[in-house]
């Protein structure tokens, strides 16, 4: 990188015309270099507006903003903006001077850091450039990454079918049992719904799935025990039937507990394999959710519906 440079004893009138004539990558500020360590920065401004027998070392910051090679690119937009903007000195190992990054190039590094952190916001995408290809990207290429989730959601209903198709004969004998399938069903997704929508803002502010799964656990089988309790005593009442209420009550709760369960497990599993959940956990939460609450509210009614 071509960048002007000085020595701290040298006249601002003999630098002001060594500069004339040349080209620089970065022209923002003068590097002051003493034995190849940078000791200061002087802007343009202060250069074109000092007297001529000044020395160098009277106009320039002696403490200016400097980071390591390798620093990570927000914090050195941090370090700049902690200065004032301008531009940051970069040094090697022994504090020799490697280069400047100057404002108008951290503009772009902002952008895209800022684009990235909107996308963790809104979801589980690892970056801003997979955020926006999602988001633009072609009718072939959105049925691509949709269609083999749904296709897995459509067989998990063919298998919901033969399940049901199983427990016919039950059906036939007590209709009853067949009117609260939608329901537990809906409560087992609103309930996963829940904790995914809880995973991804923790995901957005850099929380573990470590750090939320007992809480949530626990949540689920608390939410889980109150539906159950709740729907019993509503289905006893409107209809009379116990045995069927209390196998209503036990699918509500198990299939609350273990939605909440998927719900953590599926996007964690798509994050660390480096897919995108947000085309992937939904329709398959959905399909386990949906299976694992059919099996059991039909394994609670052969035990407990005589």
């Amino acid at each position: 990188m071509s960048v002007p440079t000085a020595s701290p004893d040298e006249l601002v009138g003999e630098l002001r015309s060594s500069l004339v004539g040349k080209t620089f990558d970065v022209v923002e500020e003068v590097v002051v270099l003493e034995d190849g360590v940078a000791v200061g920065l002087v802007t343009l401004e202060s250069l074109l507006a000092c007297r001529d027998g000044q020395q160098v070392r009277d106009i320039m910051d002696p403490d200016p903003p400097t980071v390591a090679e390798g620093t990570d690119q927000e914090l050195v937009a941090h370090r700049m903006v902690e200065h004032g903007g301008g531009c940051v000195v970069v040094v090697g190992s022994e504090m020799q001077f490697r280069g400047l990054i100057c404002s108008e190039r951290m503009l772009a590094v902002l952008l895209a850091e800022h684009e990235q952190d909107l996308a963790r916001i809104g979801g589980y995408v690892a970056s801003s450039a997979r955020s926006r290809g999602a988001a633009e990207e072609p009718v072939g290429r959105r049925l691509w990454h949709r269609l083999p989730w749904l296709v897995v959601g459509l067989l998990g209903a063919m298998v919901s079918a033969l399940i049901m198709g199983a427990f016919e004969a039950t059906l036939e004998s007590n209709v009853l049992v067949a009117l609260f399938v939608p329901a537990i069903v809906y409560m087992a997704g609103a309930v996963g719904a829940q904790t995914q929508t809880v995973l991804i803002r923790a995901f957005a502010i850099g929380v573990t799935t470590r750090e939320v799964l007992v809480r949530e656990l626990i949540t689920g089988i608390l939410m889980g025990l109150f539906i159950g309790a709740t729907f019993l005593g509503f289905a006893a009442l409107v209809w009379g039937d116990i045995n069927v209420a209390l196998a209503v009550s036990v699918a509500l709760f198990a299939s609350a507990a273990v939605a909440v369960a998927v719900a953590l497990a599926l996007p964690s599993f798509f994050q660390r394999l480096g897919l995108d959940p947000a085309f992937g956990s939904g329709p398959l939460a959905t399909l386990i959710q949906d299976l694992l609450s059919i099996g059991t509210y039909f394994a609670a009614v052969i035990i407990l519906v005589p």
